[in-house]
Protein backbone atom coordinates (compact mmCIF):
# COMPACT_ATOMS: atom_id res chain seq x y z
CA UNK A 1 0.00 0.00 0.00
CA UNK A 2 1.45 3.38 -1.01
CA UNK A 3 1.87 6.21 1.45
CA UNK A 4 -1.12 8.07 -0.02
CA UNK A 5 -3.37 5.06 0.31
CA UNK A 6 -2.06 4.45 3.81
CA UNK A 7 -3.03 7.99 4.86
CA UNK A 8 -6.45 7.66 3.28
CA UNK A 9 -6.97 4.34 5.05
CA UNK A 10 -5.91 5.78 8.42
CA UNK A 11 -8.31 8.68 7.99
CA UNK A 12 -11.11 6.40 6.86
CA UNK A 13 -10.71 4.38 10.05
CA UNK A 14 -11.23 7.55 12.07
CA UNK A 15 -14.21 8.62 9.94
CA UNK A 16 -15.81 5.21 10.55
CA UNK A 17 -15.92 5.83 14.32
CA UNK A 18 -19.54 6.41 15.22
CA UNK A 19 -20.32 9.65 17.10
CA UNK A 20 -19.79 10.60 19.85
CA UNK A 21 -16.67 8.45 19.67
CA UNK A 22 -14.30 7.40 22.45
CA UNK A 23 -13.98 9.40 25.64
CA UNK A 24 -10.34 10.14 24.78
CA UNK A 25 -9.93 10.28 21.02
CA UNK A 26 -6.18 10.87 21.21
CA UNK A 27 -5.69 7.51 22.95
CA UNK A 28 -7.74 5.54 20.45
CA UNK A 29 -5.86 3.09 18.27
CA UNK A 30 -7.14 4.84 15.12
CA UNK A 31 -5.79 8.22 16.22
CA UNK A 32 -2.50 6.75 17.43
CA UNK A 33 -2.05 5.01 14.09
CA UNK A 34 -2.69 8.26 12.18
CA UNK A 35 -0.32 10.21 14.43
CA UNK A 36 2.42 7.59 13.93
CA UNK A 37 1.96 7.67 10.15
CA UNK A 38 2.07 11.49 10.02
CA UNK A 39 5.08 11.62 12.36
CA UNK A 40 7.11 9.18 10.29
CA UNK A 41 6.14 10.68 6.96
CA UNK A 42 6.23 14.43 7.60
CA UNK A 43 8.07 15.05 10.89
CA UNK A 44 11.15 12.84 10.52
CA UNK A 45 9.86 10.51 13.20
CA UNK A 46 9.79 13.27 15.84
CA UNK A 47 6.56 13.70 17.78
CA UNK A 48 6.60 17.36 18.79
CA UNK A 49 4.89 18.90 21.80
CA UNK A 50 1.24 19.59 21.10
CA UNK A 51 1.09 17.44 17.96
CA UNK A 52 -2.00 15.60 19.18
CA UNK A 53 -3.83 18.87 19.69
CA UNK A 54 -2.83 20.13 16.25
CA UNK A 55 -3.98 16.94 14.54
CA UNK A 56 -7.20 16.99 16.55
CA UNK A 57 -7.90 20.59 15.53
CA UNK A 58 -7.27 19.76 11.89
CA UNK A 59 -9.52 16.71 11.99
CA UNK A 60 -12.34 18.68 13.58
CA UNK A 61 -11.96 21.48 11.03
CA UNK A 62 -12.12 18.87 8.27
CA UNK A 63 -15.37 17.49 9.70
CA UNK A 64 -14.40 14.33 11.62
CA UNK A 65 -17.85 12.90 12.56
CA UNK A 66 -16.99 11.88 16.13
CA UNK A 67 -15.60 15.37 16.79
CA UNK A 68 -18.69 17.05 15.34
CA UNK A 69 -21.64 14.99 16.64
CA UNK A 70 -23.81 18.11 16.55
CA UNK A 71 -23.75 17.91 12.75
CA UNK A 72 -25.36 14.55 11.93
CA UNK A 73 -26.18 13.21 8.50
CA UNK A 74 -23.50 15.20 6.72
CA UNK A 75 -22.39 13.73 3.36
CA UNK A 76 -19.17 11.75 3.48
CA UNK A 77 -16.22 13.73 2.11
CA UNK A 78 -13.74 12.62 -0.51
CA UNK A 79 -11.12 11.03 1.76
CA UNK A 80 -8.39 11.60 -0.82
CA UNK A 81 -9.05 15.35 -0.57
CA UNK A 82 -9.09 15.17 3.23
CA UNK A 83 -5.74 13.35 3.15
CA UNK A 84 -4.27 15.94 0.77
CA UNK A 85 -5.44 18.79 3.01
CA UNK A 86 -3.95 17.22 6.12
CA UNK A 87 -0.67 16.42 4.38
CA UNK A 88 -0.42 19.97 3.10
CA UNK A 89 -1.03 21.31 6.60
CA UNK A 90 1.91 19.41 8.06
CA UNK A 91 4.32 20.49 5.32
CA UNK A 92 3.55 24.16 4.86
CA UNK A 93 5.85 26.93 6.04
CA UNK A 94 3.44 29.85 5.56
CA UNK A 95 -0.22 30.42 6.28
CA UNK A 96 -2.65 33.00 4.95
CA UNK A 97 -4.04 35.27 7.65
CA UNK A 98 -7.16 37.36 7.17
CA UNK A 99 -8.14 40.26 9.40
CA UNK A 100 -11.84 41.09 9.34
CA UNK A 101 -12.32 44.63 10.61
CA UNK A 102 -15.85 46.00 11.10
CA UNK A 103 -16.09 49.69 10.19
CA UNK A 104 -18.60 50.36 12.92
CA UNK A 105 -20.87 53.41 12.55
CA UNK A 106 -19.75 54.01 8.95
CA UNK A 107 -22.05 55.93 6.63
CA UNK A 108 -22.29 54.98 2.95
CA UNK A 109 -18.74 54.17 1.84
CA UNK A 110 -17.49 52.84 -1.48
CA UNK A 111 -16.03 49.45 -2.25
CA UNK A 112 -12.30 50.00 -2.55
CA UNK A 113 -9.30 47.71 -3.05
CA UNK A 114 -5.85 48.83 -1.90
CA UNK A 115 -2.97 46.39 -1.90
CA UNK A 116 -3.82 43.33 0.20
CA UNK A 117 -6.78 45.16 1.75
CA UNK A 118 -10.30 45.98 0.63
CA UNK A 119 -13.25 47.77 2.17
CA UNK A 120 -16.94 47.70 1.43
CA UNK A 121 -20.17 45.90 2.19
CA UNK A 122 -20.36 42.12 1.87
CA UNK A 123 -23.41 39.92 1.53
CA UNK A 124 -24.18 37.29 4.13
CA UNK A 125 -22.93 34.62 1.74
CA UNK A 126 -19.67 36.51 1.15
CA UNK A 127 -19.14 36.90 4.89
CA UNK A 128 -19.68 33.17 5.38
CA UNK A 129 -16.78 32.60 3.00
CA UNK A 130 -14.57 35.25 4.61
CA UNK A 131 -15.22 33.90 8.12
CA UNK A 132 -15.01 30.25 6.96
CA UNK A 133 -18.45 29.61 8.42
CA UNK A 134 -18.47 25.80 7.90
CA UNK A 135 -15.32 25.48 10.01
CA UNK A 136 -16.80 27.68 12.76
CA UNK A 137 -19.95 25.57 12.74
CA UNK A 138 -17.86 22.43 13.27
CA UNK A 139 -15.83 23.98 16.09
CA UNK A 140 -18.57 25.93 17.93
CA UNK A 141 -21.80 23.93 18.12
CA UNK A 142 -23.57 26.40 20.42
CA UNK A 143 -22.52 29.72 18.80
CA UNK A 144 -23.95 30.72 15.43
CA UNK A 145 -22.24 33.15 13.06
CA UNK A 146 -24.96 35.70 12.32
CA UNK A 147 -23.85 36.88 8.90
CA UNK A 148 -27.28 38.40 8.17
CA UNK A 149 -26.81 41.05 10.85
CA UNK A 150 -23.07 41.44 10.29
CA UNK A 151 -23.71 42.11 6.60
CA UNK A 152 -25.45 45.38 7.54
CA UNK A 153 -22.05 46.90 8.32
CA UNK A 154 -19.10 47.99 6.21
CA UNK A 155 -15.91 45.96 6.59
CA UNK A 156 -12.21 46.30 5.93
CA UNK A 157 -10.51 43.01 5.08
CA UNK A 158 -6.71 42.76 5.22
CA UNK A 159 -4.71 39.66 4.28
CA UNK A 160 -1.07 38.69 4.65
CA UNK A 161 1.16 35.62 4.56
CA UNK A 162 2.66 34.54 7.89
CA UNK A 163 5.67 32.27 8.35
CA UNK A 164 5.10 29.37 10.73
CA UNK A 165 7.35 26.92 12.52
CA UNK A 166 8.22 23.72 10.74
CA UNK A 167 6.95 21.73 13.71
CA UNK A 168 3.20 21.75 13.15
CA UNK A 169 2.46 20.81 16.75
CA UNK A 170 4.03 24.01 18.02
CA UNK A 171 2.11 26.51 15.88
CA UNK A 172 -0.54 27.07 18.50
CA UNK A 173 2.03 27.48 21.30
CA UNK A 174 3.82 30.66 20.22
CA UNK A 175 5.38 31.04 23.67
CA UNK A 176 7.68 28.15 22.78
CA UNK A 177 9.47 30.51 20.38
CA UNK A 178 10.33 32.94 23.19
CA UNK A 179 14.00 32.80 24.23
CA UNK A 180 14.71 31.56 27.71
CA UNK A 181 15.01 34.43 30.17
CA UNK A 182 13.05 36.88 28.03
CA UNK A 183 11.53 39.81 29.96
CA UNK A 184 7.84 39.02 29.59
CA UNK A 185 6.88 42.46 30.87
CA UNK A 186 8.95 44.45 28.39
CA UNK A 187 7.31 47.15 26.27
CA UNK A 188 7.94 47.42 22.55
CA UNK A 189 7.55 51.21 22.20
CA UNK A 190 5.60 51.44 18.97
CA UNK A 191 3.73 48.16 18.79
CA UNK A 192 0.10 48.86 17.99
CA UNK A 193 -3.21 47.71 19.39
CA UNK A 194 -3.85 45.79 16.18
CA UNK A 195 -1.46 43.80 13.94
CA UNK A 196 0.90 45.88 11.80
CA UNK A 197 -0.88 44.98 8.53
CA UNK A 198 -4.18 46.31 9.91
CA UNK A 199 -2.62 49.51 11.24
CA UNK A 200 -0.89 50.17 7.90
CA UNK A 201 -4.24 49.85 6.12
CA UNK A 202 -5.86 52.04 8.76
CA UNK A 203 -3.13 54.66 8.37
CA UNK A 204 -3.97 54.88 4.68
CA UNK A 205 -7.70 55.36 5.34
CA UNK A 206 -6.87 58.08 7.88
CA UNK A 207 -5.14 60.15 5.20
CA UNK A 208 -8.61 61.06 3.94
CA UNK A 209 -10.14 64.27 5.39
CA UNK A 210 -12.80 62.64 7.57
CA UNK A 211 -12.88 65.71 9.82
CA UNK A 212 -13.99 67.83 6.83
CA UNK A 213 -16.60 65.31 5.75
CA UNK A 214 -18.18 64.80 9.19
CA UNK A 215 -21.63 66.37 9.54
CA UNK A 216 -21.50 66.57 13.35
CA UNK A 217 -17.94 67.04 14.55
CA UNK A 218 -19.22 67.71 18.06
CA UNK A 219 -20.25 64.02 18.09
CA UNK A 220 -17.19 62.66 16.27
CA UNK A 221 -14.91 63.71 13.44
CA UNK A 222 -14.35 60.11 12.43
CA UNK A 223 -16.26 58.50 9.60
CA UNK A 224 -16.20 55.12 11.32
CA UNK A 225 -14.94 53.28 14.37
CA UNK A 226 -12.87 50.10 14.59
CA UNK A 227 -13.80 48.47 17.93
CA UNK A 228 -12.24 45.05 17.31
CA UNK A 229 -10.92 42.74 14.62
CA UNK A 230 -11.49 39.05 13.93
CA UNK A 231 -8.59 36.94 12.70
CA UNK A 232 -9.07 33.99 10.34
CA UNK A 233 -6.12 31.69 9.65
CA UNK A 234 -6.29 29.02 6.98
CA UNK A 235 -4.11 26.98 9.35
CA UNK A 236 -6.17 23.91 10.24
CA UNK A 237 -3.84 23.12 13.15
CA UNK A 238 -5.07 26.26 14.96
CA UNK A 239 -8.42 26.27 16.73
CA UNK A 240 -10.42 29.27 15.46
CA UNK A 241 -11.67 32.04 17.71
CA UNK A 242 -15.40 32.09 18.58
CA UNK A 243 -17.68 33.77 16.02
CA UNK A 244 -18.05 37.50 16.73
CA UNK A 245 -21.38 38.69 18.04
CA UNK A 246 -23.24 41.47 16.16
CA UNK A 247 -24.13 42.91 19.58
CA UNK A 248 -20.52 44.07 19.87
CA UNK A 249 -21.27 46.68 17.19
CA UNK A 250 -23.44 49.81 17.40
CA UNK A 251 -27.20 49.53 16.91
CA UNK A 252 -30.20 51.78 17.48
CA UNK A 253 -33.97 51.18 17.46
CA UNK A 254 -35.71 51.64 14.10
CA UNK A 255 -39.31 51.30 12.97
CA UNK A 256 -40.92 50.45 9.66
CA UNK A 257 -44.59 50.50 8.72
CA UNK A 258 -46.16 47.11 8.11
CA UNK A 259 -49.79 48.29 7.89
CA UNK A 260 -51.83 51.48 7.82
CA UNK A 261 -51.60 51.99 11.57
CA UNK A 262 -49.08 49.30 12.51
CA UNK A 263 -45.36 49.78 12.96
CA UNK A 264 -42.74 47.16 13.68
CA UNK A 265 -39.63 47.87 15.74
CA UNK A 266 -36.23 46.47 14.85
CA UNK A 267 -32.58 47.42 15.14
CA UNK A 268 -30.39 49.06 12.52
CA UNK A 269 -26.74 50.15 12.60
CA UNK A 270 -25.89 53.61 13.93
CA UNK A 271 -23.96 55.72 11.45
CA UNK A 272 -21.76 58.79 11.69
CA UNK A 273 -23.14 60.89 8.84
CA UNK A 274 -20.71 62.49 6.39
CA UNK A 275 -21.28 65.15 3.73
CA UNK A 276 -19.27 63.36 1.04
CA UNK A 277 -20.98 60.69 -1.02
CA UNK A 278 -19.47 57.28 -1.72
CA UNK A 279 -18.06 58.33 -5.10
CA UNK A 280 -16.34 61.36 -3.59
CA UNK A 281 -14.80 59.18 -0.88
CA UNK A 282 -13.62 56.73 -3.53
CA UNK A 283 -11.95 59.47 -5.55
CA UNK A 284 -10.20 60.85 -2.46
CA UNK A 285 -8.92 57.42 -1.48
CA UNK A 286 -7.89 56.62 -5.04
CA UNK A 287 -5.76 59.77 -5.28
CA UNK A 288 -4.05 59.08 -1.97
CA UNK A 289 -3.44 55.41 -2.81
CA UNK A 290 -1.79 56.36 -6.09
CA UNK A 291 0.53 58.73 -4.21
CA UNK A 292 1.35 56.11 -1.59
CA UNK A 293 2.16 53.59 -4.30
CA UNK A 294 4.62 56.01 -5.86
CA UNK A 295 6.20 56.95 -2.53
CA UNK A 296 7.28 53.68 -0.91
CA UNK A 297 7.13 55.29 2.52
CA UNK A 298 8.49 52.19 4.23
CA UNK A 299 11.89 53.01 2.70
CA UNK A 300 11.75 56.75 3.40
CA UNK A 301 13.71 58.32 6.26
CA UNK A 302 10.79 60.68 6.77
CA UNK A 303 8.80 57.76 8.16
CA UNK A 304 11.58 56.44 10.39
CA UNK A 305 9.85 58.17 13.31
CA UNK A 306 6.49 56.90 14.68
CA UNK A 307 4.28 59.00 12.40
CA UNK A 308 2.05 56.10 11.37
CA UNK A 309 1.81 54.81 14.93
CA UNK A 310 0.54 58.04 16.45
CA UNK A 311 -1.90 58.89 13.65
CA UNK A 312 -3.53 55.50 14.19
CA UNK A 313 -3.21 55.81 17.97
CA UNK A 314 -5.14 59.10 17.87
CA UNK A 315 -7.93 57.45 15.87
CA UNK A 316 -8.16 54.61 18.38
CA UNK A 317 -8.11 56.94 21.41
CA UNK A 318 -10.60 59.30 22.97
CA UNK A 319 -10.53 62.55 24.90
CA UNK A 320 -7.21 64.13 25.81
CA UNK A 321 -5.34 61.00 24.68
CA UNK A 322 -6.65 61.52 21.15
CA UNK A 323 -5.53 65.17 21.03
CA UNK A 324 -2.15 64.38 22.59
CA UNK A 325 -1.52 61.62 20.04
CA UNK A 326 -2.25 64.00 17.16
CA UNK A 327 0.21 66.57 18.53
CA UNK A 328 2.85 63.89 19.13
CA UNK A 329 2.36 62.74 15.53
CA UNK A 330 3.15 66.23 14.26
CA UNK A 331 6.22 66.38 16.47
CA UNK A 332 7.32 62.95 15.23
CA UNK A 333 6.89 64.16 11.65
CA UNK A 334 8.73 67.48 11.93
CA UNK A 335 10.80 67.33 15.11
CA UNK A 336 14.48 66.50 15.33
CA UNK A 337 17.03 65.70 18.02
CA UNK A 338 19.03 68.64 16.66
CA UNK A 339 16.21 70.95 17.80
CA UNK A 340 17.38 70.30 21.35
CA UNK A 341 21.12 69.90 20.67
CA UNK A 342 22.70 72.70 18.69
CA UNK A 343 25.88 70.71 18.04
CA UNK A 344 23.90 68.31 15.84
CA UNK A 345 22.50 71.00 13.55
CA UNK A 346 23.50 71.16 9.91
CA UNK A 347 25.38 74.05 8.40
CA UNK A 348 22.88 76.62 7.18
CA UNK A 349 20.70 76.22 10.28
CA UNK A 350 21.04 79.60 11.94
CA UNK A 351 17.48 79.82 13.19
CA UNK A 352 17.41 80.78 16.85
CA UNK A 353 14.01 79.31 17.68
CA UNK A 354 12.77 76.95 20.39
CA UNK A 355 12.19 73.29 19.49
CA UNK A 356 8.41 73.79 19.53
CA UNK A 357 8.54 76.82 17.25
CA UNK A 358 10.87 74.95 14.86
CA UNK A 359 8.27 72.18 14.58
CA UNK A 360 5.54 74.77 14.00
CA UNK A 361 7.56 76.42 11.25
CA UNK A 362 8.20 73.13 9.45
CA UNK A 363 4.54 72.14 9.70
CA UNK A 364 3.41 75.44 8.22
CA UNK A 365 5.84 75.14 5.31
CA UNK A 366 5.04 71.46 4.67
CA UNK A 367 1.29 71.97 4.37
CA UNK A 368 1.74 75.40 2.74
CA UNK A 369 -0.47 77.14 5.27
CA UNK A 370 0.99 80.26 6.95
CA UNK A 371 -1.54 80.21 9.78
CA UNK A 372 -0.75 76.62 10.75
CA UNK A 373 2.28 77.66 12.80
CA UNK A 374 0.16 79.73 15.19
CA UNK A 375 -2.57 77.08 15.29
CA UNK A 376 -0.04 74.45 16.30
CA UNK A 377 1.57 76.69 18.91
CA UNK A 378 -1.84 77.47 20.43
CA UNK A 379 -2.64 73.75 20.60
CA UNK A 380 0.76 73.06 22.12
CA UNK A 381 0.13 75.70 24.78
CA UNK A 382 -3.23 74.07 25.51
CA UNK A 383 -1.41 70.74 25.87
CA UNK A 384 0.91 72.29 28.43
CA UNK A 385 -2.03 73.24 30.63
CA UNK A 386 -2.58 69.52 31.12
CA UNK A 387 1.03 68.38 31.31
CA UNK A 388 2.14 71.10 33.72
CA UNK A 389 -1.07 71.44 35.72
CA UNK A 390 -1.99 75.04 35.02
CA UNK A 391 -5.60 75.61 36.19
CA UNK A 392 -6.86 77.64 33.25
CA UNK A 393 -8.07 76.30 29.91
CA UNK A 394 -9.05 72.85 31.13
CA UNK A 395 -11.76 72.35 28.51
CA UNK A 396 -10.83 71.24 24.98
CA UNK A 397 -13.35 72.62 22.54
CA UNK A 398 -14.69 70.78 19.50
CA UNK A 399 -12.78 73.28 17.37
CA UNK A 400 -9.48 72.45 19.09
CA UNK A 401 -10.08 68.72 18.92
CA UNK A 402 -10.90 68.81 15.21
CA UNK A 403 -8.07 71.25 14.49
CA UNK A 404 -5.54 68.88 16.07
CA UNK A 405 -6.83 66.08 13.84
CA UNK A 406 -6.85 68.31 10.74
CA UNK A 407 -3.26 69.48 11.22
CA UNK A 408 -2.11 65.90 11.87
CA UNK A 409 -3.90 64.63 8.75
CA UNK A 410 -2.45 67.40 6.59
CA UNK A 411 0.99 66.78 8.08
CA UNK A 412 0.81 63.07 7.26
CA UNK A 413 -0.29 63.78 3.68
CA UNK A 414 2.48 66.35 3.26
CA UNK A 415 5.02 63.86 4.53
CA UNK A 416 3.85 61.26 2.00
CA UNK A 417 4.44 63.81 -0.76
CA UNK A 418 7.86 64.83 0.59
CA UNK A 419 8.91 61.19 0.86
CA UNK A 420 8.85 60.85 -2.92
CA UNK A 421 12.19 62.67 -3.13
CA UNK A 422 13.88 60.03 -0.90
CA UNK A 423 16.10 62.76 0.53
CA UNK A 424 17.91 62.65 3.86
CA UNK A 425 15.45 63.57 6.62
CA UNK A 426 17.60 66.29 8.20
CA UNK A 427 18.00 68.06 4.86
CA UNK A 428 14.24 68.02 4.26
CA UNK A 429 13.60 69.36 7.77
CA UNK A 430 16.17 72.14 7.33
CA UNK A 431 14.56 73.25 4.08
CA UNK A 432 11.11 73.28 5.70
CA UNK A 433 12.46 75.24 8.66
CA UNK A 434 14.14 77.88 6.50
CA UNK A 435 10.92 78.37 4.55
CA UNK A 436 8.60 78.20 7.55
CA UNK A 437 10.22 80.66 10.00
CA UNK A 438 8.55 83.49 8.12
CA UNK A 439 5.16 82.07 9.18
CA UNK A 440 5.95 82.07 12.90
CA UNK A 441 4.04 84.55 15.05
CA UNK A 442 6.08 87.04 17.13
CA UNK A 443 7.61 85.64 20.29
CA UNK A 444 5.60 86.54 23.41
Amino acid sequence: MSADKALVAALQALWDIRPPGPQNLWSSREFVALKELLTNRYLNGKSTFGLESSIGNALRSLGLPCSTPHLPNRPKPDMAKVAAALAHELQRTTIRRRYLCPLDMADELPSFQFGDAKMGRFTAAELETLFDAPRLERCYPSTRLDTQRLSQFHWMVVEEDISVRGESGNRQFSWLDSPFGKDLGEIVPHSGRFPAAVERALFFLLLAPWEDWAQMTEVDWRGFRLPWIYIVDDDLCEFPSPPPLPERLSWEPCWHQVDHDEWEEHECPISLKIWEDAEGVRQALDARWALLQATRIQLSELFSTPVEHFLVRAFLSDGIDEVMAHLIMIEAAFGSEADHRRKLRLKGDSNDESPTRRVAARLSAAIDKPGAAKEYLDLYDMRCTYVHGRPEGRIISTHQRVLARRLACQAANALVGLAQTQQVREIVLLDLLNRGVAYLPPKP
